[in-house]
């Protein structure tokens, strides 16, 4: 038996000592050229078995145009003084399109000069309203009619970030007759007030829209009738339920600003997607041709290396128990691997120069687990991988001590907590000076933190953070040499966003992409070309969809009545949807239009980003202190009694969870385990929309109710992640009306994949979790968009069934794209599993880590059998 302190061990970093032996370099600084640090990342070939693509991305020059002749004189010599002499080809695309009073998308990259198309025009126009107001003081039109600009962006932190170039935009240019202010919900009265009387420009996002201004739009009478632009930043984040219920709120500011007489451009900006234009219709209310899309970029950029990387297969770590137990599992069904394909990992040759295995190291047709024809090496072994996190943070450390500027893009705040920990302690035993240089950033942070770090990480001196996707989207921080991304981020406009930051100013960057544990992304740092040689997605969202659009027609409805007249701004179902809103009590009919009549907001019907109510407040109950925020939905599995909330490297231990109150009382506690919550989940069938028959198989689309409950959770020793002990908790049910797809297994299919009684279960089980992990390559969302159920016998189908389904309610478009292209679908599933290595199922295949059943049972085998057996009947 291994002694637990061996078990430590196991999981220790395998790279660790690369660190000590690069401690010389610490003084190197990248920007001089002394470090290569796509040796750093390989450890000077010591790592470089685990890079299993390297793609060049060469530069790109830069295409100056002239400034635009309308553009105000003293906002171009602001630029100038800031260092832009002359603009780029796009930025004055679509700025002059902007200016002409057309509605415009700049799609271009990350870090191209998007905020000058749309701050140029924007500016200008109420510079030259304040030069008018002087001219002819006497005219009243002069000062009520004055121009103003709405800015909006997903996050405050994007909104914080904007106002600081503004600042330093008009300070340069002397123009300090421009009144720029934010406003959202931490805004005080007062302020708020000074806002609404004075500011020209105002800087927000949706949240404060839907809740605040819209409804309260009288105090706001002056800056919609004057809005001439509004700006939507960073408008690709605006998709899935989230895009909806923006778009629908778009639609509402539209209909107000025309009740005070303004009819404002949009300018949007956009990471590089497909179809801009017709995405930004949607989310506008226009039709496409309405909208001029720029999406030429005509910025310079530096040439990018960017890997593919997969962590190594940790040590056999057995536990204490572990001899107690049989090699061979009698219960699994293990794919049998040909004895050719038991290759030693050593005997493969990483990737040429050129990006293509040589013909010599390519390994053999059908090496892959027997009959699945794969070009993939086969271990007898399953053994675990390491994680990405645990990888990254070795990555980060050594490009730390290498004098490199990062960026640790991680999946979870949990994540970005352990990456940055880690590397912190690494860090300690190389060079204690450096573990100052290296934090976590995150959602849930307060304000002042946020910007703090911010701050520290453009100036230098931060040298690395570890992120969630909080810091993807367009804060400026330029000067970045590596960006590493844990995991598949969801969408490829999430990717590029993300690579976007190394390099940025046409300076040279390197991107790593980690894979975790997980079947999509598996798969994609073995077919590299899924990554780099396809388009980026469209943003899609569905404005239409019911459960999104009918809280706004009764927020519109208290708004304003809605006229006749009106109904098409919302779509097509409109009427039909109002009317059973009056069937239904929420709004009352008149003959010139519907009415809310109840004494609560009706902007409180609904909540934009689908967090289930108000964040829950986690507090330190000796001090009284307010750490931060987890969203509601969250909070359940987050910040339950017992659970280990960490924040800034600190460990404290929830005490109390007032669901009610909305807060999580917790007491400072450094311990040696982690926490993780489970779960069950049940699915209901509540109509049938769409149905197609694969001879027996049957695939279903439509309305399904699905509950969940938080049932207790597990303790896990860090960093070797035994368990250490579980405890129950008493939570209430929640219960989530969503859209979902699914399909049915008779006996006869079951019987033909041979897959017996027995097996059922766990076939069912692995082929759920695996068709979710490939679901993001069909359709524009994350795993975690989407849920899932399997089960030998599901009441409503009697039948063996798997279900995928939206994880928002009403639905966001997933599902329903997952039946579009069942058959698309289940191969890439099918592929997926059969050509992981491992023999009987692990976390690169068929095992999740949202799985509320601790990945049991699970019988990949069976799963790609069955899988087999479900394709022979497929009818496209």
């Amino acid at each position: 038996m291994r002694p637990a302190s061996q078990n430590r061990r196991a999981g220790a970093s395998p790279a660790r000592s690369s660190h000590a032996r690069r401690g010389r370099r610490v003084g190197d600084r990248c920007e001089d050229g002394g470090v290569d640090l796509l040796d750093v990342l390989g450890a000077g070939g010591r790592r470089t078995d685990r890079i299993t693509h390297v793609r060049h991305i060469p530069a790109r020059p830069g295409e100056h145009a002239d400034w635009p002749a309308w553009a105000d004189t003293d906002l171009v010599q602001g630029y100038r003084a800031l260092g832009v002499e002359r603009p780029w080809v796009h930025q004055v695309a679509a700025a002059d399109a902007a200016w002409a009073g057309r509605h415009t998308v700049l799609a271009t990259s990350t870090g191209s000069g998007k905020s000058l198309a749309y701050w140029l025009p924007a500016l200008s126009s109420i510079r030259a309203d304040a030069a008018g107001a002087l001219l002819d003081p006497g005219r009243i039109e002069s000062v009520t009619r004055r121009g103003s600009t709405l800015y909006l962006c997903p996050t405050k932190a994007l909104a914080a970030d904007q106002l600081a170039a503004l600042d330093r935009l008009l300070t340069a240019g002397r123009t300090r007759d421009v009144r720029v202010a934010t406003c959202d919900g931490d805004t005080s009265l007062d302020e708020r007030r000074w806002v609404q009387e004075h500011a020209d420009v105002v800087l927000t996002n949706p949240d404060f829209l839907h809740f605040a201004l819209l409804p309260q739009h009288r105090r706001w009478a002056r800056l919609l009738g004057s809005l001439r632009y509004v700006v939507l930043d960073e408008c690709h984040a605006f998709r899935g339920v989230f895009g909806a219920h923006v778009g629908l709120v778009l639609r509402r500011l539209r209909r107000l600003a025309a009740a005070y007489g303004s009819s404002p451009v949009f300018v949007l900006a956009s990471a590089t997607t497909a179809d801009p234009a017709a995405s930004a219709a949607r989310l506008l209310g226009v039709s496409p041709d309405e909208v001029t899309a720029v999406t030429d970029d005509a910025s310079p950029a530096g040439r990018k290396t960017f890997v593919l990387w997969r962590p190594p297969e940790l040590p056999g770590t057995p536990g204490p128990w572990s001899e107690l137990v049989p090699d061979d599992d009698p219960w699994a069904t293990p794919l049998p691997v040909p004895a050719q394909a038991t290759r030693a990992a050593d005997d493969l040759v990483p990737p040429a120069p050129d990006d293509v295995w040589p013909s010599s190291a390519a390994p053999a047709e059908g090496a892959g687990p027997l009959g699945t024809g794969e070009r993939l090496v086969a271990d007898a072994t399953d053994r675990p991988r390491r994680t990405a996190t645990a990888e990254i943070a070795d990555l980060l450390t050594d490009l730390v001590v290498a004098g490199a500027r990062s960026l640790a893009f991680t999946r979870s705040r949990r994540g970005a907590e352990s990456v940055a920990s880690a590397t912190r302690s690494h860090l300690f035993e190389v060079d204690p000076s450096l573990v100052r240089a290296v934090s976590a950033y995150r959602g849930g942070y307060l304000p002042e933190e946020r910007r703090e770090l911010e701050r520290a990480i453009r100036t230098g001196d931060l040298r690395a953070l570890a992120t969630t996707n909080a810091l993807e989207l367009g804060v400026d921080i330029s000067g970045l040499d590596v960006v590493l991304i844990a995991g598949w981020p969801g969408t490829r406009v999430s990717l590029w966003q993300q690579a976007g930051r190394a390099g940025r100013a046409g300076a040279d960057g390197l991107v790593a992409l980690v894979a975790r544990e997980d079947p999509l992304d598996t798969y994609l740092v073995h077919h590299p070309e899924a990554i780099f040689d396809v388009p980026v997605e469209a943003t899609t969202f569905d404005p239409t969809n019911p459960y999104v659009l009918a809280p706004h027609l009764c927020a519109a409805a208290a708004e304003q009545p809605l006229r006749f007249d009106e109904l098409d701004l919302f779509g097509p179902r409109t009427a039909e949807l109002l009317d059973e809103l009056v069937e239904r009590g929420a709004l009352r009919r008149r003959s010139s239009g519907w009415y809310w009549t109840h004494a609560e907001p009706a902007s409180r019907l609904t909540d934009l980003r689908g967090a289930g109510g108000d964040p829950v407040r986690v507090v330190e109950s000796v001090t009284g202190r307010l750490l931060g925020t987890v969203d509601a939905a969250s909070a359940d599995s987050t910040v339950h009694p017992g659970a280990v909330y960490v924040h800034q490297g600190l460990m404290f231990v929830v005490d109390e969870l007032h669901l009610d109150d909305g807060v999580a009382l917790v007491t400072r506690n450094d311990v040696d385990y982690g926490t993780w919550a489970r779960w069950v989940t049940s699915t209901e069938i509540v109509a049938v929309e769409q149905e197609v028959a694969w001879g027996p198989i049957t695939w279903g689309f439509g309305s399904v109710d699905v509950t969940t409950q938080v049932l207790g959770y597990q303790r896990k020793r860090i960093p070797d992640m035994q368990v250490l002990g579980s405890s129950e908790l008493d939570l209430p049910a929640r219960t989530l009306r969503t859209t979902a797809v699914w399909w049915t297994a008779p006996a006869a299919v079951l019987e033909q994949a041979g897959v017996t009684l027995e097996a059922v279960p766990g076939a069912l089980h692995a082929a759920e979790h695996a068709s979710i992990g490939l679901l993001p390559l069909l359709a524009t969302c994350d795993r975690w968009d989407l849920g899932g159920l399997s089960t030998a016998l599901h009441i409503d189908t009697e039948e063996a069934t798997v279900f995928v389904h939206d994880a928002y309610p009403g639905g966001a478009g997933f599902a329903e794209r997952g039946f579009t292209l069942g058959a698309t679908w289940l191969r890439a599933t099918r592929d997926a599993i059969a050509s992981c290595r491992c023999a009987t199922g692990c976390p690169a295949c068929v095992q999740s880590p949202k799985c509320g059943n601790a990945n049991n049972p699970l019988d990949k085998a069976a799963a790609v059998r069955l899988l087999d057996a479900v394709l022979t009947h497929a009818t496209s």
